[in-house]
């Protein structure tokens, strides 16, 4: 068989050459040219191909088409079935992200433990050899037998998928796999997406379902991301940070779910625990959405007089624009001056509130600290913050009041043109106080 002919392409303005330049001939850019294959078929090829074509890449009525016999794969981790919307899909192809030590390879193993009883599983790794994953799965008590292979080679991996039949893959990971007919090194854009287009036609020709492990750039985003996410048919990502034991599965695409719900776990010593109610994890003062589940979340502020000429103003888990437009209303809206104070806000347990609905939560903390007053434990505030100091409206509130009260909260400010949203189910027993003004809240608080 002939070897594929590569070519550099002009990412810029498509210039096409047979070898590499540092600046392209075609626009002037400097480093955009970037290998690809020039594998063509000819017409007879393709003749060839229709004539002896399988029955699934015929073209058929949309009615015709059967679903009833779509295939997924419980993994028994609950959260993790949650996100990938019932389970792992038959034939799909699933690309898992994070920071190097988040928990990837881990969740991956009790995968392995799990299905290993039911399914034949074929665990590739790249990056560690066949000792050490022995070596890791004894640590986390991984049991239950499936095959290992240690291999970086794409193609060769291909055939052993072709050879071997099993019903699930695990590649980890693909910035170490590589294909031979391409000069770049492994972990290149290039390579990442021809190694992922290969292993995209294996699951979809063998109906095998793949999971790939990708690591993450110093953007935070995977390495040849935007490539990879059109490919692939869903994208997790693990959030969270390595010193804290939370840890945050988001799906930001699927194709056979929703890309609404989070999974919450706590790493152990014996792997990924699932955190079934988070709100108890997240000592709570706020309500936020993830998806369709409430979540409560600890905001805390300081605010302290400054000793030099210039305040400092910092912000863990939340947005730090977002802190200081909130500063600012305070000031023009409120009365409240923080010019000469450094001002910090941070959100418990390494969780990150990007929603709006905790808006008022972090700017009654801050006045708190800033005229030294406690809010009271059994007090959640729930609301967005809009640039003339008013209260506005968030969704959800009855979701949100309904799983306050289930935790024990006897009082919520909320915004007042949101009362209306709240059922008497998710009111009864509790305080609801509706505001329209900073000023009012702080005041509902005091009271």
């Amino acid at each position: 068989m002939a070897k594929s002919k590569s070519v550099f392409v002009c990412s810029q303005c498509g210039y096409e050459s047979p070898k590499w330049y540092g600046k392209c001939p075609g626009c002037g850019e400097w480093n955009t040219m970037e290998e690809e294959l020039a594998a063509a078929p000819s017409s007879k090829q393709t003749e060839a191909k229709l004539r002896t074509s399988d029955i699934k890449s015929r073209v058929l009525n949309l009615k015709s088409i059967d679903t009833t016999d779509e295939i997924r794969y419980k993994t028994k981790i609950g959260e993790l079935d949650n996100v990938l919307g019932g389970g792992i899909v038959k034939g799909s192809l699933v690309l898992i992200g994070g920071d190097p030590g988040i928990g990837k390879s881990t969740i991956l193993l009790q995968v392995c433990q799990n299905l290993a009883p039911e399914l034949n599983i074929l665990y590739v790794s790249g990056e560690e050899s066949r000792r050490q994953i022995k070596l890791r799965a004894d640590r986390l008590d991984v049991t239950n037998d499936f095959l290992i292979l240690a291999e970086t080679d794409i193609e060769l991996i291909a055939e052993h998928i072709k050879t071997e039949k099993p019903d699930l893959v695990i590649i980890d990971s693909i910035q170490t796999m590589n294909l031979s007919q391409l000069s770049s090194s492994p972990g290149s854009v290039t390579q990442v997406r021809e190694c992922t287009n290969m292993l995209m036609h294996t699951a979809k020709s063998l109906e095998i379902p793949i999971l790939v492990v990708g690591h993450v750039n110093k953007d935070g985003a995977i390495a040849g991301p935007k490539v990879l996410e059109h490919i692939v048919d869903a994208v997790l990502y693990f959030e969270g940070d390595r010193q804290l034991s939370y840890r945050i599965l988001r799906a930001v695409k699927n194709r056979f779910g929703s890309t609404n719900e989070i999974g919450v776990f706590e790493m152990t010593d014996k792997g990924l625990s699932e955190v079934v109610n988070p709100s108890l994890v997240f000592l709570c003062v706020t309500c936020i959405m993830e998806g369709s589940r409430p979540i409560l979340a600890e905001v805390q502020a300081l605010a302290v007089n400054s000793g030099y000429g210039t305040a400092r103003r910092m912000a863990t888990g939340f947005d730090y624009n977002r802190m200081n437009l909130l500063i600012a209303v305070l000031e023009k809206k409120g009365g409240y001056y923080f010019a000469g104070a450094d001002t910090y806000v941070n959100v418990v347990g390494g969780f990150k509130l990007d929603e709006r609905a905790a808006d008022l939560c972090v700017a009654m903390s801050l006045i708190s600290s800033l005229k030294d007053f406690t809010i009271p434990d059994d007090v959640i505030i729930i609301g967005e913050v809009g640039l003339a100091g008013e209260i506005r409206t968030v969704s959800q509130i009855g979701k949100r009041v309904n799983e306050a009260r289930r935790l024990g909260f006897k009082k919520c400010i909320v915004p007042y043109y949101s009362l209306k949203s709240i059922g008497e189910d998710a009111a009864s027993g509790m305080e609801i106080i509706g505001v329209r003004s900073l000023r009012q809240a702080a005041a509902a608080i005091t009271a």
